[in-house]
This record gives structure tokens, sequence and C-alpha cells, in this order.
């Protein structure tokens, strides 16, 4: 249903940390200009922690506006509520939104069936298409593949972000759920070769600021052409890479500021990129062609 570099975009923000529709409508244009195949509103990367619920939809209803269908807007809706999460994810259809990204529930901890009944309440209460997301990197709640075997049975549970960057568990999930299930990259290091695996896209940090080379990138390993996602992938290894010195998204929003996409502000708790990795990731910029 979705396929290729799919952003993982930010939130722009002023200084004093208020929402920057400004700076939003230029970072949509920068992608639909740029090849960006979808766009993923209020994830991880939008700083969704931090956004209070009204903020959490004003966004997501003006990225459906500033995008008009150009491309699909997925709208991150996950909470570690399932009754918040099932609100987010109406409030995600009733703006417009494609799809739904639902991260696994976050602290406390679920037993695989409180995940899979956290997932069917989800997907039973709004019929948007919805798309999990496992990154226990950062939950401390990992969803196992025979737990995915059993929500891919669903209509319309319809992908999974699979962020662990293992991609021996890429491997099962693909083995135990064939079509019945997409498998998105969210770690960019190995995203290239999921998709080569028969992964079918990447919602992607890198791609904030490189979207043009992660089009193509993707195009060519959903095609199967090795050769030619190695090549385009080559120069964007140190920003894979970089782009995680600090939290995500401390790193990329500071990258897009340097462009003059976006200003430089972020919410507490995060804070501007630490003056020492400046050069070092100006440096993984210069690499991919970007400053």
């Amino acid at each position: 249903m979705f396929h290729g570099s799919m952003v993982a975009l930010v939130t722009p923000m002023h200084d004093d940390s208020s929402l920057d529709y400004e700076a939003l409508e230029r970072l949509v244009e920068f992608h639909i200009d740029n090849g960006t195949d979808a766009i993923v509103s209020v994830g991880t990367t939008g700083e969704s922690p931090t956004l209070n619920d009204a903020d959490h939809i004003a966004v997501i209803r003006k990225t459906v506006d500033l995008v008009r269908g150009r491309v699909p807007v997925i709208a991150g809706t996950g909470s570690n509520c399932t009754r918040e999460a099932i609100d987010l994810t109406m409030a995600a259809m009733e703006a417009g939104a494609d799809a739904s990204l639902l991260v696994t529930p976050y602290y406390n901890k679920p037993t695989q069936e409180g995940l899979y009944l956290h997932y069917k309440a989800i997907a039973d209460a709004v019929a948007l298409p919805q798309i999990l997301y496992n990154v226990p990197g950062r939950t401390v709640c990992d969803l196992l593949p025979q737990t995915v075997e059993r929500l891919a049975k669903i209509s319309n549970i319809v992908g999974i972000k699979e962020a662990t960057g293992d991609l021996q568990r890429v491997q099962e999930i693909l083995d135990a759920c064939g079509d019945a299930l997409d498998i998105y990259g969210g770690d960019d290091a190995t995203a290239r070769e999921l998709m080569l695996m028969g992964g079918r896209g990447v919602i992607s940090v890198t791609s904030n600021v490189a979207p043009k080379a992660m089009h193509e990138m993707c195009a060519a390993a959903i095609a199967g052409e090795r050769e030619k996602a190695e090549a385009l992938d080559a120069p964007l290894a140190g920003l894979h890479d970089k782009l995680f010195l600090e939290a995500n998204p401390i790193p990329v929003k500071w990258a897009l500021a340097e462009m003059g996409l976006i200003g430089y502000g972020i919410r507490l708790p995060l804070t501007v990129l630490s003056q020492q990795h400046h050069q070092t990731l100006r440096q993984a910029m210069r690499q991919a062609g970007l400053i």
C-alpha cells in the first residue's frame, strides 16, 4: 500500500518552541519536489513525546492540508495508553491522513498478548490502514515476529516499521507474514539491505535532509538493483550514522537549520545539537553533497 522513501518528518519550531507552520510548508514542498514517496507526521522524529494532543492533531491536519493529496500522509498516533491511541488514530483519520503509525506501548512493558490486544483494539475501533512500529531501543518493548504474524491477519493492519536494525528479525517476519504485511525499515543504516530482501521501503530520518538521494536509492533497492542501490547509498552512510550522534531528532533538526529550511527550535527536554558534534555532522553532510 505504501512504499519507497517515507520521511519521518521533523516538526519545525520557533526559538520559543512554538510550532512553525511556515517552515512546515517549506519542508513539505522540499519533499514533494525531491521525490519523497510518503510523509510521516508526528512520529518519533516529529517530537511526538513533547507535543500535547492539540498540537499533535494540529500538525497532522496542517500537514495533510499542505500535502493536498500529492503523496500519502501517515500519522504517528501511538501511545502506551490504548484509549489514547484510539482517540489519536480517529483524529488522524478525521484529519484526512492516509494511514497511522503506531509505536509499541512504551514504559508499561505489556506482554505479547497485551500487545496483540492493544493493536487489535485500535484496528477494530478505527478503519484507517495501520502500520505497526517496533523500536525496542526506545520503548523497552519488543513486538516479536510471532505476534506480528497474528496481527497481520487483521485486514487494516497493513505494515510494520521494524527499527531494530536486525536483518535476521526482518527475514523472520517476511517468512511468517509473506504478502499479508509490508515491512519497512526504521533504521537507515540497514534499510537498503532490508529492501533488497523484500521490504517495501523505509521510514527514514536521513530522508529529511537528503530526500532525492533516498528516493532514488529506495527505488533501486525495491527493484532488486543491488549495485545501483549500493552506489546511491554509499554517500549517505555518514548521515545514517552521524544523524544519531545525539538522540533523534536533535542532529537532524540542526542539519535542516544549517540548510536554511527550518530554525533551531526544539522542545525540552531535548536541546540543540552540542557544539562538539557540529563539525562531525557537517562532514557527513559534505560527503552526501548537501553542503
